[in-house]
């Protein structure tokens, strides 16, 4: 009988759930949208996160997806055992089907049996069951485990009543759970005994029991940490089945590393290797695992454009890159190698997943870069263990490199702790493990406190008087697109303390800062990038200034102000009135951020991909992803880009459409973007297509001018352009015309001939500046060679100390070289005074005299008697310190250090 591929079981899986009235969802990106609380996707509930929490209405009630998740770290995936065992990964596609508060329990159940048994045909005889057996109060699903028995005849040596620990799901320390049902299959050879069933993962070579599919019955919502759990609004289905696991057992093999998933990038990792896969070689076999998986999560987080570095998503992607390609340097790889498997990645999973043929060079460039850059660091590591002097001895006698030493090396120079232990076996020395961790956690420690608020773990949490209001007013209906100015009734007031509480309220006097929530409203919330809006509510005489617009939950607008005039109450009937000059250079604005996206794109290639974006009144910043600067060039050639589709003046098109077929139509997508079903279709310009729920422009000519302000880079691999459109660029070249006159008035010459009268002034700053050196160099050499002194050493070598007429430092070298050529073979040793009373030092060495003496050694003791610090060549180095007084005891500490 012919194994199913892997591509044919997403694909049965999918249909399957299609024949029973699910909607087909597409996978989420890896990086998940909204939601901080998440470093990845790590499962295929959190794309319909909202869904379950009743915060997200969508026009389905069924669904099903394959998605692509990452973990690293937890019940099946910790790092370290990936590559060791057969079922460790760090990437994997998750199945999953999903009902929301539409079917429970017993369709669930019947529709995995189906599947299971009906269509994919497992043998009955090698499945086991397990149901949530109570525990910490929580009663026991009792009424799973009925319709278990009903849908397959087992009794309950094969429905087994499991703990909290097992049995009962939550995602994180918040949000939807619930208790589930497992379905674990019996892996390898002969007949399963029942009565040994345990969840222990299964044995490393893949034999044993293994959990095959998890149904989460939904029930139950937890809003805070520890909290009680609060029923949902409607009782949903989550279930999650891995491809991988699935994959192995339909194709009848125990490791997940031998399925047509994995087994290919496997062989072509030995191959590269130059060795059989599964010969002798536990160690490289492992090596090959490890590379294989790795290669799959890097195609794909370098795809979202997430980069490596050393925060966040990026540290993760640079630790798992790393990890594969070290063990492949610890198999021989003395060359780059890693994007080769990458490559077949894209290769074998482009057709399911488009983005990784469209980033492929993208993806093959970072690998092959971040494969380079960790093999800089191997020298580096070796010749400071080299040089090393610090070590300790063990109780067995046995040299001990210190942990913080081991961690140092680490974290400081990226050199890989089990690396260090490779050498250490080759070398004869252990490193102190307690050492290495104790140094880890300070890291750790000063990282959290040192942090930047508001991180990817950031414990984020919507107030819950919104999610009330939510649950009680239905959500806010916006009618911006078409208008500015609507009537409306206030269905919430919330009032501000100075402690920054709110609070629900039912009205709001003259002087209160609140929030005020409408039935309807032409406000639009900040979103997307685009900031909120801003304007008046008005109520008869009652005035509430609105300083701002946000959406804290899907659905609720909320006005932010204060109250100016009169008051406002609780069912009051108002008029929103919009800033409309606001407004109107907002729309400017977030038009030209789209065609600057595809103008960027069409510069710089598809790796330009959009990283982030606000847009206001005052203008727009776009941040993309990009590892050098734009040039002057560049930038001419993108604003003539995105001016000409201004100045063609076309229709801004719009368009509500379905996610699939606006994907079919090529419109971009921006991944750190949350999309409905329903999606808003904008083409701007003659080829710009993106998605995005923003006001815009009605023409590109309303954009009027637009213009480049600066290209900066703001973190690792992205870089952020500032621009300005309409009347912001008109006021840009105000400024810069003024500032241009005013230069020239100083001058006295016209504005055209700036160039080349600053030119010529800056030249003629050059040739003064060369005299003034050259007037120094004359004054040192002369007083202050006059004024050294000399000593004969051993060797015919001669130590000359002086003290420099003046404090500069190219002068004391200058000075230096001067008294070494002067009395060679010598030491120089040459100081100085700063007007602040600082210590300027300078040591030169004769190069037929740096095998005894070392001016780098020499200068780091001298400027430890000033309270500095210095460093340099073995034949040229300087310091500097606080204390200048202190240079008599300088020259004296000098004569002590070379007799």
């Amino acid at each position: 009988m012919t194994k199913p591929t892997s591509a044919e079981i997403r694909s049965q899986f999918l249909e399957f759930f299609k024949s029973k009235g699910h909607e087909v969802v597409a996978s989420a990106g890896v990086v998940p949208r909204n939601d901080p609380t998440l470093l990845f996707t790590n499962a295929g509930m959190v794309q319909f996160k909202d869904a379950f929490l009743g915060e997200d209405k969508r026009r389905y009630t069924r669904a099903a997806s394959s998605q692509k998740c990452v973990r690293m770290s937890g019940k099946h995936n910790d790092l370290d055992n990936v590559g060791r065992t057969a079922r460790h990964h760090t990437f994997f596609e998750m199945l999953g089907n999903f009902s929301f508060g539409d079917y429970f329990k017993r369709d669930a159940i019947a529709y995995a049996w189906e599947l299971l048994t009906v269509v994919w045909k497992l043998p009955k005889e090698r499945l086991v069951i397990t149901v949530f057996g109570g525990e910490d109060g929580l009663p026991a699903d009792d009424e799973a485990r009925e319709i278990w028995r009903e849908v397959t005849g087992f009794g309950d040596e094969r429905i087994i009543g499991l703990g909290r620990k097992d049995n009962f799901w939550t995602m994180g320390d918040t949000g939807p759970c619930g208790p589930c049902t497992e379905i674990h299959f019996f892996m390898g050879e002969g007949t399963p005994d029942v009565s040994q069933f345990n969840v222990v993962e299964p044995a490393y070579d893949g034999s044993g029991w293994m959990e095959i599919w998890n149904n989460v019955f939904m029930q139950f919502n937890r809003a805070v940490k520890d909290g009680p759990l609060v029923p949902l609004p409607a009782q949903s289905v989550d279930t999650g089945m891995g491809l991988e696991r699935i994959t192995a057992v339909l194709q009848g093999v125990t490791s997940n590393y031998d399925t047509d998933l994995l087994r290919p990038l496997v062989e072509r990792a030995a191959q590269i290797g130059g060795k059989p896969y599964g010969a002798t070689d536990g160690d490289f076999d492992v090596s090959c695992r490890v590379i294989a998986d790795h290669a799959r999560m890097t195609a794909f987080a370098l795809a979202e454009g997430i980069q490596p570095s050393n925060k966040e998503r990026g540290a993760a992607l640079r630790s798992v890159m790393r990890r594969a390609i070290r063990f492949g340097y610890m198999q021989g790889l003395r060359e780059p190698a890693f994007d080769q498997v990458v490559s077949l990645v894209i290769d074998q999973m482009g057709g399911a997943y488009p983005e990784l043929m469209q980033h492929r060079d993208f993806i093959l460039a970072e690998t092959r870069k971040e494969d380079e850059r960790f093999r800089e660091t191997v020298p580096t590591g070796l010749g400071l263990l080299e040089k090393f002097d610090g070590w300790r001895a063990g109780p067995d006698g046995a040299k001990v490199l210190p942990g913080e030493v081991a961690f140092d090396l680490h974290s400081t120079f990226g050199f890989p702790f089990d690396l260090t232990e490779v050498i250490g076996r080759e070398r004869g020395f252990v490193i102190d493990q307690e050492g290495f961790e104790a140094a880890k956690a300070k890291h750790s420690d000063i990282s959290k406190g040192e942090g930047e608020g508001g991180g990817i773990s950031a414990d984020v949490r919507v107030p819950v008087q919104y999610r009330n209001a939510l649950a009680e007013v239905g959500p806010v209906e916006f009618n911006g697109y078409a208008q500015e100015v609507d009537e409306a009734r206030i269905v919430a007031l919330f009032a501000v303390g100075d402690d920054r509480s709110i609070t629900a309220v039912t009205s709001l006097p003259t002087g209160a800062r609140g929030r005020v929530v409408t039935s309807r409203t032409p406000f639009y919330g900040e979103s997307g990038g685009q900031v909120g809006d801003v304007g008046v509510i008005n109520a008869g005489e009652s005035t509430f200034k609105v300083t701002d617009t946000q959406k804290p939950v899907h659905g609720l607008v909320v006005h932010v102000g204060t109250v100016t005039a009169g008051s406002l109450g609780l069912g009051d009937t108002v008029t929103l009135a919009v800033d409309r000059d606001a407004r109107s250079a907002t729309r400017r604005n977030h038009s030209a951020t789209h065609l600057l996206h595809w103008a960027l794109r069409k510069v710089l290639g598809p790796h330009a991909q959009q990283k982030g974006s606000k847009v206001s009144p005052e203008g727009l910043r776009f941040d993309y992803a990009s590892t050098r600067a734009l040039t002057d060039e560049e930038i001419a050639r993108i604003e003539n880009l995105v001016n000409d589709e201004v100045l063609a003046n076309l229709p801004v098109e719009t368009e509500v459409t379905t996610q699939a077929e606006a994907r079919a139509r090529g419109a971009m997508m921006i991944f750190e973007e949350k999309y409905g079903d329903s999606v808003r279709l904008l083409r701007i310009g003659r080829e710009s297509v993106e998605l995005c729920g923003g006001t815009h422009a009605t023409r590109t000519g309303d954009i009027g001018l637009f213009k480049v302000v600066s290209d900066a880079n703001v973190g690792a691999g992205v870089r952020r352009i500032e621009a300005v459109t309409g009347f912001g660029a008109l006021e840009l070249t105000r400024r810069l015309t003024g500032t241009l006159q005013q230069v020239a008035d100083t001058l006295k010459a016209p504005v055209a001939e700036l160039g080349a009268r600053v030119e010529k002034a800056v030249e003629r700053e050059r040739e003064l500046l060369r005299e003034i050196d050259a007037l120094k160099r004359q004054v040192m050499t002369a007083g202050g060679g006059g004024a050294a002194e000399v000593t004969a050493l051993a060797g015919g070598v001669r130590l000359v100390v002086a003290r420099a007429p003046s404090a500069d430092e190219k002068g004391l070298r200058d000075l230096a070289d001067h008294l070494r050529d002067k009395h060679a073979p010598a030491v120089v040793v040459v100081g100085a005074t700063t007007p602040e009373g600082k210590a300027l030092l300078v040591v030169a060495v004769s190069k037929e005299a740096t095998t005894a003496y070392q001016a780098g050694k020499i200068v780091g003791q001298l400027a430890a008697v000033v309270g500095g610090r210095g460093g340099g060549r073995p034949d040229m180095a300087s310091a500097g310190g606080p204390d200048g007084a202190k240079l008599d005891e300088v020259f004296a500490r000098a004569r002590s250090i070379v007799a």
